[in-house]
Order: C-alpha cells, then structure tokens, then sequence
C-alpha cells in the first residue's frame, strides 16, 4: 500500500510541471523564417502579430523595420514610443534605451541595441563617434 501511494506521489510530482506548461496562455512569437511581424494587443480584443515585412535576413533588420515603423507613426502624430515585434521565435521590444529581446512576453529580456545621443541605434559597446 504505501508503495501505491509513493508511485502515486511520485507520478503526480513528475506530472505537475507539465499540466502548468498547459496553462500557459501568453503568446508565443511565431517562428516564421525571414518575417519581421508587429505585436499588437488591442483591449477587449485577442492579440495578433500583424506581418510588417517578409524576407528579412536578420534580427537586427527586423528592429530597423520596427524602428522605421516606429518613426514614422511619430512624425504622424502618434504618441506611441514604446513598441513590441517579433522574429522568428523571439520577440523585440522597441522602448527609449535601446531593443531588447526576449523569448517570452513577460518574461526576461536582454539588451540587443542601445540608443547613442542623436537616437541611432549601435550594439553595446559600441564607442560614440
């Protein structure tokens, strides 16, 4: 009997981590080669990753395409500074510092470019000329 209950136990432990797996209902990036996507949260809405460009060769060239999206909704008018994206499984996250990446929405993320003085965008470590 009580090995019943320790097997029971135990299969019940190993399951556990996989039933939260389940549970989890953020998005995940999607992980099209080549397309650089816009992350878009409406409220009251499902989120969507809207295609910003195809054929895209790097990361760092889907940033750019944000970046130029970004710019251009500003001299529009818009006041929308911060913004997210995504490419090939990862998701960008255009903010005042720089772009920084990450795997999950809410999760951690790491600096990829860093804004000089004048607003362009260098890797870091990058002297300012």
């Amino acid at each position: 009997m009580k090995r019943l209950i320790l097997a029971l136990g135990l299969g019940a432990a190993l399951l556990a981590p996989m039933g939260l797996v389940g549970c989890d209902t953020s998005p995940r990036p999607p992980g099209d080669t080549g397309v650089c996507f816009h992350y878009v949260a409406p409220k009251g809405q499902k989120p969507r990753f809207n295609v910003l460009a195809r054929n895209v060769p790097t990361l760092e060239s889907c940033a750019a395409q944000l970046e130029a999206m970004r710019l251009h909704f500003v001299m529009l008018g818009g006041t929308q500074t911060d913004i997210t994206g995504a490419y090939q499984t990862k998701f960008l996250f255009l903010q005042r510092e720089g772009i920084f990446i990450g795997d999950t929405l809410d999760g951690a993320s790491y600096i990829a470019l860093v804004r000089t003085g004048d607003g362009r965008l260098v890797p870091p470590g990058t002297p300012a000329q």
